[in-house]
């Protein structure tokens, strides 16, 4: 029996090993400033607004060109 696995380690080392190395990836993460945040949010929002303008739009000529197609 000298080919015995290692014994595993007990969930507590396990966890606290799993929320040491979240805290040292997270010390990795470019984290964005203030006005970073306020840019991409406000990008975020405009390119939905578009998007949803957009879909609308195509809804409305589908729609007007099946009412044709129907009727």
């Amino acid at each position: 029996m000298a080919n015995q696995p290692a014994v595993a380690p007990t969930k507590t080392k396990s966890i606290g090993k799993y929320i040491r190395s979240s805290r040292a990836e997270l010390k990795k993460v470019h984290w964005p400033t203030r006005e970073e945040l306020k840019n991409h949010t406000a990008v975020v929002v405009v390119v939905c607004a578009m998007a949803t303008v957009a879909l609308w739009a195509m809804d409305t000529v589908f729609g007007f060109g099946l009412n044709l197609v129907v009727r």
